[in-house]
């Protein structure tokens, strides 16, 4: 296997040379699904690398030792104001042809207010949406959703499909 050569080392990416590979060395993630009446709480905010806004669900990266729970309960404080009781649904990678970061989902239940100052260069507003009508907006091409927020109705439909047991929450 060629050794791995690095041709940026930044604060939240590596960019690298392997052989004939680019890889991206990035932070893994956290995101939190967060349900209440039929509905899911999605994060709106601009996204510069796309330059739109986007939906996501509560979502950040996993600070230097911070657990993913950790992280989670942190996002969701910081973005939502919100705390209660976190089950990890699922850990996936989210382009592993040429980066290696993995974003661990949680949901959220037993909600209950909490607060944490929100990051610097965030500027989110939180909305309350059916995930059906969001999906259909992204199909439509009239929203631009996360993998994160994907993931979020993913996890919800199935679980009205197949039942709680999808979530391990059964």
């Amino acid at each position: 296997m060629p050794e791995r050569q690095y041709l940026y080392k930044g604060r939240i990416l590596n960019l690298a040379l392997e052989g004939p590979y680019e890889i991206v060395e990035h932070a893994h993630a956290v995101a939190v699904l967060v349900e209440r009446d039929g509905q899911i709480l999605f994060v709106r905010q601009y996204r510069p690398a796309i330059g739109s806004d986007t939906l996501e669900i509560p979502a950040g990266l996993i600070d230097p030792g911070e657990t993913p729970e950790e992280a989670a309960r942190r996002e969701l404080a910081e973005e939502a104001q919100l705390t209660g009781k976190l089950h990890y649904l699922t850990g996936f990678y989210l382009s592993p042809g040429f980066c290696d970061e993995k974003l661990h989902v949680f949901r959220a239940t037993h909600l209950r207010a909490a607060y944490a100052q929100p990051d610097d260069d965030e500027e989110i507003s939180i909305e309350w949406r059916d995930p059906r009508q969001v999906l259909q907006e992204a199909r439509d091409g009239r929203v631009q959703i996360s993998a994160s927020a994907m993931a979020g109705i993913l996890f919800y439909l199935s679980e009205r499909v197949l039942g709680s047991d999808v979530a391990g929450l059964g």
